[in-house]
Formats: structure tokens, sequence, C-alpha cells
């Protein structure tokens, strides 16, 4: 019997510390999805659509899902709110969780974070919430950005919090301190990081295993950091802002992309025609050095892909148009850059590109080849209002898009 209970212990603890995390982007964050026995090509009309559902509030944050629910966050009034549904279309809870960005852009922009039955989530002005994700209920909630005196860029908060371990990160980037851990269960601050003089990025942190260790990789409007998730001590930063180049705001960019990390490089983008980088770290962690600079692939807030050495993504044009890229990873080199609709989102499964352009709503799927951007299908998502600017999500042989206030779920499994 004791060793029953023993084993049912360590069992438990097991699963605990590795309870799957449904989040922004995917598993780790990189637009991969471990998807496999796919559809190859879709039908004339696209794949099949499972569920349709209107009523989630105006927002281009993602829609997750674990199999069981999906959840999606929207602005209604003056809130953002958080809503469960079931693949019966049935709203299950909807729950004001904060005050919604009101300024330039008003809609909601953060992408909720699953683990073991709680859900965390940051409103647009910065206050980071943990709720039952059976119920709604509110576990704990702290303003962020009003306790570590961050400064907001134009568009307000566009972060999705990262979990490790035990801790749920978020980038404040203020004054108080530029990253902050809070215990997931209690909402108690663990550790911070010292503060910064600039201001809050768009940039949702990654972690990324450097040598066997992991770090949080996030940024401020102005610097990459890389910092240590046990105690947030700031390894090494890079400053990414060039006031030379980037005249319109004194303290840092419009910076959305969260970084591409593959072994000890990185890869930093933000658009408007602002070069881009390819970065590498050295063995310890303590100095990040510039590989080499790109002025083709300047994605916007889309995006971007690696797979089997080459990069690729949609790069801006104007805010209204952009080529689609595929660059070496290790040279920089263009492979080539060609013309579809628009620019637009961009995301992996089963050995396929899936695109979604922000302008005309087109979906397509795409052979990832650096000889050149090769569209097998498509479709168009015709529900919805705004820009298409949420980033597709794939689970269980779903894929999951959102437009404006309405959710679309197909089936793609084959």
């Amino acid at each position: 019997m004791k060793i029953i209970s023993l084993t049912f212990v360590a069992c438990l603890l097991y699963f605990t510390a590795y309870a799957q995390i449904y989040q922004f982007r995917g598993p780790d964050r990189d637009g991969k999805f471990p998807e496999d026995g796919l559809l190859q090509e879709w039908p004339e009309t696209g794949p099949q659509l499972l569920l349709e559902y209107e009523g989630i509030g105006d927002g281009w944050s993602s829609v997750i899902s674990n199999g069981k629910y999906i959840y999606a966050s929207g602005k209604k009034d003056s809130m953002d709110y958080l809503t469960c549904i079931d693949f019966e279309g049935n709203n299950n809870w909807q729950v004001a969780y904060g005050k919604a960005w009101e300024a330039s852009f008003p809609n909601t922009r953060g992408t909720p974070t699953l683990e073991d039955g709680r859900i965390y989530i940051v409103s647009g002005i910065g206050e980071l919430v943990c709720l039952k994700a059976e119920t709604g209920d509110i576990n704990w909630k702290i303003n962020v950005d009003k306790e570590y005196q961050a400064d907001w860029h134009t568009w307000g908060v566009a972060e999705s919090p990262l979990i490790v371990d035990d801790k749920v990160i978020c980038s404040p980037a203020g004054a108080g301190a530029t990253f902050v851990a809070f215990d997931k269960i209690t909402g108690e601050e663990v550790w911070k990081s010292p503060g910064t003089d600039g201001q809050r990025s768009y940039v949702s942190p990654v972690l990324h295993q450097f040598n066997g260790k992991p770090y949080i990789l996030g940024a401020s409007a102005s610097d990459l950091y890389i910092v240590d998730p046990e105690d947030g001590a700031i390894r090494t930063s890079y400053r990414y802002f060039d006031p030379v180049k980037w005249k319109w705001q004194p303290k840092g960019m419009i910076w959305a992309n969260s970084p591409v990390v593959k072994e000890n490089r990185i890869f930093i983008c933000i658009g408007y025609n602002y070069p881009a980088k390819m970065l590498e770290v050295n063995d310890d962690v303590s100095v990040i050095s510039e590989v080499y600079t790109d002025s083709v692939l300047d994605n916007h807030h889309h995006g971007l892909i690696e797979h089997d050495g080459y990069l690729y993504g949609s790069n801006w044009i104007h805010n209204n148009a952009g080529n689609w890229v595929c660059l070496n990873w290790d040279t920089g080199e263009v492979m080539y850059e060609e013309k579809w609709n628009s620019k637009g989102e961009m995301v992996f499964a089963d050995g396929l590109l899936y695109v979604y352009v922000e302008k005309t709503g087109d979906v397509g799927l795409v052979k990832p080849d650096p000889a050149g951007f090769k569209v097998i299908s498509s479709f168009k998502v015709e529900k919805g209002r705004g820009q298409h600017w949420s980033h597709p999500y794939i689970y269980d042989g779903k894929l999951f898009l959102r437009h404006g206030d309405a959710l679309l779920v197909y089936n793609i499994k084959a």
C-alpha cells in the first residue's frame, strides 16, 4: 500500500510539473503546432466548417483550445471579456476580466494562456488575471502596469503571459521592473528584474534553452533581454532601437513580434522598413552580437516560421501591403520575395505553412520551399469585421480562425 501511494504521488508530481500549456502561437510560441495526419490539400471551397460563432467581442487576439473548450478574448463596451465555448457552439461562460484599451485601435489584443485548469490573460491596460478554466471565476488579479510603472506605447498592451514552471511571467518594461514573475497559484510576486526608462513593447516573451538551461527572451520597445527564469536576473541585452533610423517615438519602436530562436541565434524584426537583425548569443549567455542585417524580411506583427534552415514570412511595404519572403537562416540570403494578396499571419503544422492575409481574409496552405511561394489551396474568411490580425491556432486536427467578433473552426484532419 505504501509503494502504491508513493507511485501515485510520483505520477501526480510528474503530471503537475509537465501539464500541457495551450498558448499564443503553439506549445513553444514559435508558430509550430505538433500535429500530423492533416490534409495536404483542401477542397476548392476550403476545409469543412465545423463551428461558426459570433459574440466573443471585438479583437485581434488569437483563440486557444484544449480540445474540450475554445477560449477567446474580446472587447465589449469598455471591458475585455473572456469567453468559453464548447464545440456545439454553447457559451459556457463569458467574464469581464479587465479594462480594455480605449485609445488608438481600441480592441482586445491579449491571447489567453491555459495550464492545468487555470487561464492567465493580460487586459488592454496591463492587468494580469488568473481565472478558473471551468467556470471563469477569477482566482487573483494584479494591475501589473500600474504596480510596476509601465509606460505605454501608442496601442496599449498586447502581451500573452508566459508560464515557466511554477511562475507566470509578465513584461511591463516599466520603471519598477522590466520583467516580473508571480506565483501562478497565488499571484504573489516571486521576483522582479531591474526597471527600465523605456516603454512597453507588444512582444510576448518566449522560453528557449541555451546550453541546456532555459532562459526568457522578451523585449521593451527598445531592447531585447535574456532573463534567468529562476531569479529574474538580466543575463544580457541588445539595444535594437536606433533613434537615427526610427524618429517617430523617442523611447522605442512599434515592436510586436516575439523573437525567433534556434540554437544560439535570434532573429528580430518590426516592419516599417526598419532593418531586421540576426543575433548570436555566446556560450555563457553574457554577450549578444550581430551576425547579419536584413532589409527584406521586415515582418510587421504576423509571426515568422523557421523550417529546415530557412525563415518564412511576409514583409512590410506599407501598412496595407507586403510580400512573402524566404530567407536563408544561416547566411541571410533572400531566396524569394513574391506577391500573394498582401502580408499576413503565418503558422506551421504537419510540413505545411498556413497563412492568413490581413487585408482580404484569404487563407492559404503553402509548401515551405526556398524555390518559391507555392500555394497549394486557399479559401476566404467572409464572416466578422475589421482587420484579419489574429494569428491562426491549430489543435486536434482543427484550424481556429478569428475575425473581429467571429470565431471559425475548420476540420483539417485527413
